[in-house]
């Protein structure tokens, strides 16, 4: 049988990121990443520090542990990474989830194409900026957008961290204008206690909004916090 390899499931919660933000939630969070973004905040995931907690689960183990933390008080579940996007045994899981009534949601950085990606019901893409070290393939990303072009709910969301993150995000917004932009303030900031986090971000939320509001190409887009860490800091596991 086909089984992914999973290293969080948890919720129910919010969504503190992107189009889905403040939505009630259940997460699965998958191993691996083909990034290593210098800013990541779940480099857990790909640096082989938990390794010994990856669990190897099935479309019915992942459901059921799913339904042992939420019982039936959720219907919306958040994939996450990590990449998702690069585990072709994520489909039966999909099939399985939609099956149950779920509504299903994704974020990659857009570096992959999967066959099940169309069957997610909203898929955040979010390619990294200059100061994740990281280089974007825009012509992977390009296809996968043009194989998603009938999708009712793709978006774009891009992390922000310095003007070059900004000029970074302007050349992706007149690239791809047909796809909703989400900017949101990055954290790197992993170590701070919540109270001086929440301060940070609240500064750094201000000064994005500045930034956007004097900005002749960012007419049309929304500036997010996140949320998440507003609210339980860099906790896991919520």
């Amino acid at each position: 049988m086909n089984k992914v390899p999973v290293l969080e499931i948890f919720g129910p919660t919010v969504q503190g990121e992107g189009m889905t933000i403040g939505q009630k939630t259940m997460f699965i969070r998958t191993a691996g990443c083909d990034y290593q973004c210098s800013w990541c905040d779940s480099a857990f995931t790909w640096n082989g520090t938990e390794k010994q907690n990856i669990n190897w689960m099935t479309a019915e183990e992942i459901w059921n542990t799913l339904y042992e933390l939420g019982g039936d008080t959720f219907s919306h579940i958040t994939i996450s990474g990590g990449n998702p996007a690069l585990l072709p045994s994520l489909g039966p899981v999909v099939d399985f989830l939609k099956e149950k009534g779920m509504t299903l949601a994704l974020e990659t950085q857009g570096s992959k194409w999967q066959s099940w990606l169309p069957l997610i019901d909203e898929v955040t893409l979010s390619p990294k900026p200059p100061s994740s070290g990281m280089d974007t393939d825009f012509t992977i990303l390009e296809n996968i957008i043009d194989h998603l072009k009938n999708h009712p709910k793709v978006c774009l969301k891009i992390v922000i961290f310095d003007e070059k993150d900004l000029a970074y995000a302007e050349i992706v917004h007149q690239r791809f204008p047909q796809l909703p932009l989400y900017l949101q303030v990055g954290n790197s900031w992993l170590e701070a206690d919540d109270e001086s986090l929440l301060q940070y971000l609240l500064k750094r939320y201000e000064w994005l909004i500045d930034q956007v509001m004097k900005s002749t190409v960012f007419k049309n887009v929304k500036v997010l916090p996140q949320l998440h860490a507003y609210v339980w800091g860099n906790k896991r596991g919520v």
